[in-house]
Formats: structure tokens, sequence, C-alpha cells
């Protein structure tokens, strides 16, 4: 292969990665979660089109496997439209529906609401190529029981912390949440003295205990704190700074 075309080919390549890099959905979804309170009949999601073209979308809801496909879930759900077309600057309200399903009534449930974008076809050329992608997006739907003990604003300040050994001369952050709803967070570090170590994201359900590795700690700090940002109903950022438990 002579030089010309190897510098032809890590152009194009180039320059899909970063057409790629600054792809993103026309199709977006009102709110960064959605709380399905128990006995509403249904709740509603609106989408917007704010891209330049009209988008042919499909929707579904899963149990936490992101993999699943509409035809393999089993989610507790119904969504209506499932498939719809909207076009550019426009709107669309989906109904969710919940199916009646047992599900715990002394905890929250959580699911996954998925809303894939189906860009147009392209029109056909026969001197170009043409690189199409479909995008989609997932979010969490917590379906919240009637007469639950406490608030999820309490529930963030009821998850109790401390640095426990693991595997390898490791230490973790060990979050345990007592509470009967899910506590999702972002930011996670534990702050001793003046040393600062990050974690990872995640949520902590009803009732668990969940460890969130830090790397960067090697002994067992003597007195310390954690700082997060936790993710209410409206999907607003809560800053919460907590001392970890002996």
């Amino acid at each position: 292969m002579s030089y010309q075309s190897v510098m032809r080919r890590r152009l194009v390549s180039l320059i899909v990665v970063l057409w790629c890099s600054q792809a993103t959905a026309g199709v977006v979804i009102t709110g960064t979660r959605l709380v399905y309170p128990a006995g509403e009949r249904e709740i509603s999601v609106k989408l917007d089109n704010n891209g330049t073209a009209p988008s042919l979308v499909q929707s579904w809801v899963d149990s936490g496997n992101p993999t699943s496909s509409p035809t393999q879930s089993t989610a507790p759900f119904v969504l209506s439209p499932p498939v719809f077309r909207i076009d550019p600057s426009k709107g669309q309200t989906m109904r969710l529906m919940f199916s009646g399903a047992v599900l715990p009534q002394d905890r929250e449930s959580v699911f996954w609401l998925n809303v894939l974008e189906i860009p147009p076809k392209a029109p056909i050329a026969t001197d170009a190529n043409i690189l199409q992608m479909a995008f989609r997006s997932r979010i969490k739907i917590f379906y919240r029981p009637e007469s639950l003990v406490g608030t999820p604003h309490q529930a963030i300040d009821l998850v109790r912390w401390k640095v426990v050994p693991t595997e390898g001369g490791n230490f973790a952050l060990q979050a345990v949440n007592p509470s009967a709803f899910n506590v999702s967070l972002i930011e996670l570090v534990l702050v001793d003295g003046g040393h600062r170590e990050s974690s990872e994201d995640g949520m902590i359900g009803p009732g668990e205990t969940k460890l969130f590795t830090v790397p960067g700690i090697k002994t067992l700090p003597a007195a310390a704190s954690v700082e997060f940002k936790a993710i209410n109903d409206y999907g607003a950022l809560v800053p919460v700074k907590k001392q970890l438990q002996p």
C-alpha cells in the first residue's frame, strides 16, 4: 500500500472519529428520572426533537438489563405510543402505565425507560459514504409505593458510611442505606485531612449495603468524611458531607 493511500485512510478515520465525538441525540427526554407513584393510572413522559431532521422513536421499559430489547422486556409497564415519529422542533408525550404486577410495598422498585432514536434513511448517493447512527437514551423509573416511611430527602442523610478493608490489602467506602428509598449519587470523594480521594458514582438501593472502591487509599484513615452530590426526584444535585463511622 502506498504512502498516499495510508495517509488518506488515516485522514478519513480521523474525520469519522471527530464527527462521531460531536454527534448528539436530537431527541431528548424531559428530566433525568421518573417517579411513578403507586395508585396512579399513568404518568406522562415528554420528548422533544431538538435536531434538524425528523426521527423515528421506539421506546420500552426494562428491569435493569441494558442489553434487553422491546421484545425481551418483562417490566410491568406499558408505553403508549411505543413507536412514533417526531418532526424537528416538535414534541411528543408518551403515557407510561403500570400493568398491576405484584411489587414490594415496603420499598421502591427501579426500572429503566429506553428511548431509541432512529435517524431517517439517507438519500441514495452513488459517490458518497454515509455514516448513520441510532441513539438510545436510558433513564431510571422509580416505582414508589404509598405510605413509605420517611422521604427521599431524608434517605440521603440516613446513609451510613465507613471505610472497610477489601481483598488485596485495599480499602473501600461502605455505604448502608436503611431507608425505603433509592439514593443516587455522583462525585463521591473521601476526605482525609487535606487529602481527597475520588471514588465512583452509583446508586444505593433500599436496605442495601454497597462498596465504592477507593484505589488511592492504602491505610485506614483515623478520622475522615465523605462528600458527594445526591440526585433528587427533580434531577437537581444536593451537596452532602458526612463523617465516617468508626
